[in-house]
């Protein structure tokens, strides 16, 4: 059975024992458990809880919290400006993100000159720059250690800092130079030279570069940090593994948000107006493609008219068409993630993808020929003429057979072929995929299958 923190704490949080006592039961737990349990806490029991942990613990564990404003606004501004100083630059720029302009103005001006400092050399980057998402928490040394003095800094210098997996470094021009790996620094002999186990190729971001660049880089290292370094070359902060799977959540949402035709992700606090900014833009250009849709088959009035029967499997192409260019929709943003993919495997997908829209047209044309010529044939349904008749019945199963066949090929081709020309244009992706690519396959075989079937019974 699972154990119950939320009920564990409480009980340590409302017990009889001092609050010394309470404290190094609560320091037992994860930062990120406590953080779970406030949202269950009554504002007096956060009180207390606040009286009872340091300001240390507790920017900790508002580093875990959601709605982190809400917490903040119980606390004293004194009391919340010692929180956040203690927190990594990054979640203290996120945390005073979250407050009330005037509230954060308050805090601000009460915390130390450093801190504010750290904090503006992050706001000083654009949300999709690596530089948003860098923290100073790190170690930084000199190359021209010894093995031992360079161990008496991290130990020195590892009060300050909980990111010590990795070690910085840097020449005498303050450029960033090499970086050590701590258990190697740990296991070196005094008298060995510091450079034999520096990595001087160590991979970097500039911090100027944008996020979903660095994430493919990030994926291939699968390193603890890594530097992010200014114009100068100068080590400015690091981006950890916990910033790393952070900043691919946030992009999996943006990217999630874009699938359903948003602009970006929506969050659950934010304002009607806000929600309906990012809704709106792309479900008006959706407007006027599902226009054409309708305008296209508007267009085909007479085959409507005269073959009402055709109505009937309207949805089938449709749908299937759809589904069809999504597959290589889905295949081809894949391909494009990847930063190993060369122009001449796109080119080998997009054909690829055509081979299997045309061969998966073929059996479903099949199929759905034999399904609707036996559906026309049981119901006697009539086509043109008074009563049923088998020729008819062939034609209007064979349009819709002809109409998938060719459908899924052109979609399968649409599908692999605009994000790739989207990424041409400096568009993301993303973008290409949801509603629209659905609805431009709409248009494709509103056309194909009406246009089919005005041909071979109202034309020929």
């Amino acid at each position: 059975m699972l154990r119950d923190y939320g009920v564990e704490l409480k009980e340590i949080i409302e017990s009889n024992k001092t609050n010394e006592e309470k404290k190094n039961l609560l320091l037992q737990y994860h930062e990120s458990d406590i953080a779970d349990v406030l949202a269950n806490l009554t504002k007096e029991e956060r009180l207390k809880l606040y009286k009872i942990l340091d300001e240390e613990i507790l920017s900790e564990i508002f580093a875990y919290l959601d709605n982190v404003a809400d917490y903040v606004e119980e606390l004293s501004q004194d009391q919340a400006a010692d929180i956040i100083e203690l927190m990594d630059s990054d979640d203290a720029v996120d945390v005073l993100d979250e407050l009330e302009e005037e509230n954060r103005k308050e805090i601000v001006s009460l915390m130390e000159p450093n801190s504010i400092e750290d904090i503006k050399l992050i706001h000083q980057y654009e949300e999709n720059q690596i530089g948003s998402k860098m923290t100073n928490n790190y170690i930084l040394i000199e190359k021209n250690n010894t093995v031992r003095s360079a161990m008496k800094k991290v130990i020195a210098l590892a009060a300050d800092n909980d990111n010590v997996s990795i070690i910085y470094i840097e020449d005498e021009y303050h450029h960033f130079y090499a970086a050590i790996d701590l258990r190697d620094l740990i296991i070196a002999r005094e008298n060995e030279n510091l450079e034999d186990i520096m990595k001087k190729n160590y991979p970097y971001f500039y911090a100027t570069e944008e996020v979903k660049d660095c994430l493919l880089r990030f994926k291939d290292y699968a390193l603890d940090s890594y530097p992010i370094l200014n114009g100068k070359n100068e080590i400015i902060g690091v981006v950890t593994s916990d910033d790393v799977v952070e900043v691919l959540d946030d992009e999996m949402a943006d990217d999630y948000a874009k699938f359903g035709g948003l602009t970006e992700e929506e969050e659950l606090h934010e304002s009607l107006f806000l929600s309906i900014k990012k809704r709106l833009p792309w479900l008006v250009v959706l407007l006027f493609l599902g226009l054409l849709v309708s305008s296209l088959i508007s267009g085909f009035e007479a085959v409507v008219a005269a073959l009402p029967i055709i109505v009937f499997f309207q949805s089938l192409i449709l749908d299937m068409a759809g589904n069809t260019g999504t597959q290589s929709l889905a295949v081809t943003i894949r391909l494009l993630s990847s930063d190993e993919i060369s122009k001449k495997d796109l080119w080998k997908t997009v054909f690829k993808e055509i081979r299997i829209g045309f061969v998966n047209g073929l059996i479903l044309g099949v199929l759905a020929f034999g399904f609707v010529f036996g559906f026309l044939f049981i119901t006697k349904q009539s086509i043109v003429s008074p009563t049923y008749q088998h020729l008819e019945a062939i034609k209007a199963a064979g349009i819709v057979a002809i109409s998938l066949l060719t459908a899924m090929t052109i979609c399968s081709f649409i599908g692999s072929i605009v994000p790739i020309l989207f990424m041409k244009i400096k568009i993301d992706p993303a973008v290409a995929s949801g509603p629209f690519i659905t609805t431009i396959n709409d248009v494709i075989a509103v056309v194909l299958y009406y246009g089919l079937a005005y041909l071979l019974f109202l034309y020929l």
